[in-house]
């Protein structure tokens, strides 16, 4: 059979696109003694590791001296993604690999760091929770694997470019329009080259691939995959799925206009009980706005010109903070309750010790760095210092309601 290649005009079977995974990893998995899986639970990292497993243990690639697979979990995943992945570390450590969960610092964990230190949900021009929840965590994970094997070691990532993977040269970064896993990008471009060498061995693969090595192929092999074709309603035809098939983030994602994972996830009967989470991005949107939020004015650099900065807004208000802790905890009590009716998991947004964390940072007076609390609202007018000037209020009573 002769070799096939990326740019081949032909459409690849998924056969095909086995192949061209295991010839990527004869071709560069050799020159490393140790391999590390970046998992996060999603269809594309799922994929990833049972791939990967399976041509070892079927002899179709070299096995290497050790494989390690760390699961980045941000105690924000949809539910049924959770439980599936917590089943494939027990499926992997069966098998003889060795598997690490790695969480995010509390401090860093994304309702301490929202109502704990008051930074506001994060949105595409702020998007501090995948560096946080996700990379920070793994980074330090990587750089104890490379302590320990005392050499680099090669890191595998279950980044696609998607349906035109095959002429398609361009690595997403972070959210891919046919489904990417949130982050996945991030660790093929930020691991430390000194840690560990990236590779993304199922980039060619096409989302039908996906769907069909999840659903029918990795089962049968004896991993558990099922709930993730479940979560991502892969039981639809090649040209629906390319349609339908979302991104995975945090359960309810500020960073999307509508969570079509969690409206899937809901579709489902055993998950409908879950449906309380579709008040999550309402409240995102509440907690952003100006009158949440405080505001600085007439900041000034080192050298004492006005900040182009000047205006902005900031971190939420305490009684903003209180709020949205307040409201997380109602959603997740009234999941719960019916979780306890129906006999389904119970789902925590913010555990006890979270929940104690974010309470003390509250006590504390806690903000961001270079915010005091002292600042404006955000929707209180102020008088504008410019360059030479000051434009006053027009109405200053206003400010003063």
């Amino acid at each position: 059979m002769r070799n096939l290649s990326f740019f081949d005009d032909e459409r690849l079977s998924l056969q095909n696109s086995i192949e061209l995974t295991a010839q990527s990893l004869n071709a560069y998995g050799s020159a490393y003694k140790h391999w590390c899986v970046a998992y996060s639970g999603g269809k594309d990292s799922s994929a990833t590791v049972s791939v990967v497993v399976h041509l070892i243990e079927s002899g179709q690639v070299p096995t290497p001296e050790s494989l390690t697979v760390l699961f980045a979990d941000t105690r924000m995943e949809l539910p049924p993604l959770h439980i599936a992945a917590m089943a494939m570390l027990e499926e992997l450590s069966k098998r003889g690999i060795k598997t690490q969960v790695v969480l995010p610092e509390l401090d860093n964990r994304f309702f301490v760091y929202m109502f704990g230190r008051g930074v506001a949900p994060p949105h595409n021009r702020f998007r501090w929770c995948t560096p946080r929840l996700k990379i920070k965590g793994m980074i330090g994970a990587l750089r104890g694997l490379r302590e320990e094997h005392g050499e680099k070691f090669l890191m595998l990532t279950g980044v696609r470019t998607g349906e035109s993977a095959a002429r398609d040269q361009r690595i997403s970064l972070s959210c891919t329009k046919d489904g990417g896993e949130c982050g996945q990008g991030w660790f093929q471009t930020t691991t430390p080259t000194d840690v560990a060498d990236t590779l993304a061995p199922l980039l060619h693969w096409r989302v039908c691939h996906i769907g069909d090595w999840l659903m029918f192929d990795a089962p049968d092999l004896g991993f558990p995959t099922r709930p993730v074709v479940e979560a991502y309603g892969f039981d639809v035809t090649e040209e629906e799925q390319i349609t339908i098939s979302t991104r995975t983030g945090c359960v309810g994602c500020p960073l999307v206009e509508k969570d079509k994972a969690l409206e899937k996830v809901l579709n489902l009967p055993q998950w409908a009980y879950l449906s309380p989470l579709q008040r999550l991005q309402p409240l995102y949107r509440e907690l952003r706005k100006p009158h949440n939020r405080l505001r600085k004015f007439n900041e000034r650099n080192k050298d004492g010109s006005l900040s182009a900065k000047q205006g902005r807004l900031g971190p939420l208000t305490m009684p903003a903070r209180h709020h949205g802790l307040r409201s997380i905890l109602g959603i997740q009590d009234e999941i719960n309750g019916q979780a306890d009716k129906l006999d389904r998991p119970f789902f925590f947004l913010i555990n006890t010790e979270e929940e104690r964390r974010i309470k003390q940072l509250i006590t504390a007076n806690t903000w961001p760095r270079r915010w005091t609390g002292a600042e404006a609202r955000g929707d209180v007018p102020v008088a504008r210092v410019f360059e030479g000037g000051v434009q006053p209020l027009l109405f200053p009573h206003r400010a003063l309601q």
